[in-house]
């Protein structure tokens, strides 16, 4: 929502019901945000509040506040639009404010937003047929997709942040413990989608590219893109911007990219033929890795080796071998590969 958006669906806390009315009307939103001064939050009128208050028989100049929720549902500003889209259907409202550390309104996020008024026509595939051996006893009954996080598992977080981007048809590859995560997700109607699987053969891992070929075989008339990400990712990124920086480069295959920093803990030692050159004082080296999320071209599935398992990696080298241009794309949002217990705990919000 743009900020010219946003003050069209405010009002002043002393307007009337007429006032709000007329907010409620222009701003498209169907609710009516009443703000003190500062522009703080004093209540949130939605058109059956105000409806209500007209067919009790209040008049169109009484007070709006009077109507109003006073506490109404918000989140704090940065939210990720997942969050949004969970609370939203948790209590079945339609829109939600967004405050700074101060109370004052900086966003409206409304369903229509949230969910993206226009589907896109892209397929996504979630690779959740993993072991996840570096967690230890945590996933020995447990798939690793499935472990919580502020109350849903990862899988359902994924899940929810790609129908925010207005994915609605998601492929989710399985094998190990795979009836537990069908189980889970279920068809997907409950999370405002499709969900079908692409299920490896339990003895036969696939890897995170082998499994596409199931892919290639269940939906050859592939026309878009498709996003492509690992089950075990907290991260909140925008599949609309990555879909189009696919297609203005040309691309067979992007490779989203998060900067990585390590800090040397030594002083390092620059020397050529037995001389010191130079010497830096715990440097710190930056990288760009592997985010996990791609943009896979359908003619890229077609290069995908049949009947073994292959990754990635593999994959966008074998687009580099064939000359095919392969795209990066920045994620700048916090991202988190829930790969060890530690990381687990930093996305639980643990030190």
């Amino acid at each position: 929502m743009t900020a010219r958006d946003l003050r069209a669906a405010c009002a002043p806390m002393t307007a009337t019901i007429r006032e709000a009315l007329e907010v409620v009307d222009r701003s498209a939103t169907l609710v009516c945000l009443l703000v003190d001064e500062a522009g703080r939050l004093a209540g949130l009128l939605s058109d059956g509040d105000l409806r209500r208050a007209v067919l009790k028989g209040s008049s169109l100049e009484d007070p709006a506040l009077d109507h109003a929720t006073r506490s109404p549902h918000a989140v704090p500003a940065g939210s990720p639009r997942a969050l949004v889209l969970d609370l939203m259907q948790a209590l079945r409202i339609s829109a939600v404010p967004e405050l700074d550390g101060e109370g004052v309104v900086v966003g409206l996020h409304t369903l229509s937003d949230v969910v993206g008024s226009a589907p896109l026509p892209n397929v996504a595939v979630v690779m959740a047929g993993g072991r996840g051996t570096r967690l230890g006893p945590l996933t020995k009954d447990t798939p690793k997709p499935l472990m919580t996080v502020a109350g849903r598992s990862i899988l359902e977080w994924i899940v929810l942040g790609l129908v925010g981007n207005g994915i609605r048809e998601i492929y989710v590859s399985v094998n190990y413990l795979a009836e537990q995560i069908e189980e889970h997700l279920g068809d997907g109607s409950r999370l405002g989608c499709t969900v079908r699987y692409l299920r490896e053969e339990p003895d036969r891992p696939l890897g995170t590219a082998g499994s596409l070929t199931l892919l290639r075989a269940e939906r050859p008339d592939l026309a878009d893109p498709v996003l492509v990400m690992n089950g075990d990712l907290m991260v909140e990124f925008d599949a609309s911007d990555l879909l189009d920086a696919h297609r203005r480069a040309g691309a067979a295959l992007t490779v989203a990219t998060r900067t990585y920093q390590h800090e040397v803990p030594f002083g390092v030692v620059e020397s050529t033929d037995g001389r010191v050159t130079g010497v830096s004082e715990k440097p710190t080296l930056t990288f760009d890795i592997n985010a996990a999320v791609y943009a896979v071209d359908p003619r890229a599935l077609s290069w995908l080796p049949e009947g073994r398992a292959s990754t990635m990696p593999e994959l966008v080298q074998t687009c580099l071998g064939r000359g095919e241009p392969v795209a990066a794309w920045p994620i700048q949002s916090e991202w988190i590969d829930v790969g060890t217990p530690r990381d687990l705990a930093r996305a639980k919000g643990h030190s």
